[in-house]
């Protein structure tokens, strides 16, 4: 390989950090208002799977920082490999600490009969999260697979888990709001359970979330 080759290679590879930076950047706002008013409309309406998504929110605005940190040390190739690795670790135990208070308080509510009052707030950022997360996940899978990084390829697949529990949130809080089936938010609650603590045992395992073949193509 010519030494203008390895230049060209070097220059593609900068510009994809400084996009994955940026997407980065974008990941921890939008995550932070998201999970801000996830938070506080669910603490409102009563609602576990609302309170429950707002959690996911700050995993992700987490799981952002990691990955700014990670592309910061992108020119140290030594480094690089390391600093993958405790993304992946600090991603999964967030995840299992989400798992765990979900599910508690999912069944918890079950058992009271505790219903939610309706979340009209609730079911617009739900909405809005499944026309962005999307969008960030095409984007952020680009930039894994061009500098071949599987620290930012267990990102977008956060951020694509994010977009299904978006799915299930808004299920939950339409059905409530619509038929009064209070049971529907605290069960779509426990449909996640299973779902982030599979993405946390793979992250603290060290397994990417998108296979060896993606991220080399």
């Amino acid at each position: 390989m010519s030494e203008e080759t390895i230049q060209l290679l070097g220059s593609r590879r900068e510009q994809l950090v400084k996009r994955g930076r940026r997407l980065e950047y974008f990941t921890v706002v939008y995550n932070s208002l998201e999970g801000l008013i996830a938070i506080v409309a669910g603490l409102v309406a009563g609602s576990i799977a609302l309170v429950g998504f707002g959690f996911d929110s700050i995993i992700e605005v987490t799981s952002g920082l990691t990955l700014i940190w990670r592309l910061h040390a992108d020119v140290d190739e030594k480094r690089r490999e390391r600093v993958e690795m405790v993304a992946l670790r600090i991603v999964g135990i967030c995840f299992l600490a989400l798992a765990l208070y979900v599910g508690y308080d999912s069944i918890r509510s079950l058992i009271k009969h505790d219903p939610p009052d309706e979340s009209v707030a609730g079911i617009i950022l739900a909405a809005a999260s499944l026309i962005v997360m999307p969008l960030l996940v095409r984007a952020k899978r680009r930039i894994a697979r061009g500098i071949s990084s599987r620290a930012m390829a267990a990102d977008a697949k956060q951020t694509e888990l994010c977009t299904y529990l978006s799915a299930i949130l808004l299920g939950g809080l339409l059905l409530n709001a619509l038929f009064g089936w209070w049971w529907a938010d605290p069960v779509a609650a426990l449909v996640m359970v299973p779902i982030i603590t599979r993405e946390g045992i793979e992250a603290l395992r060290g397994d990417t979330c998108c296979d060896e073949e993606s991220l080399g193509e």
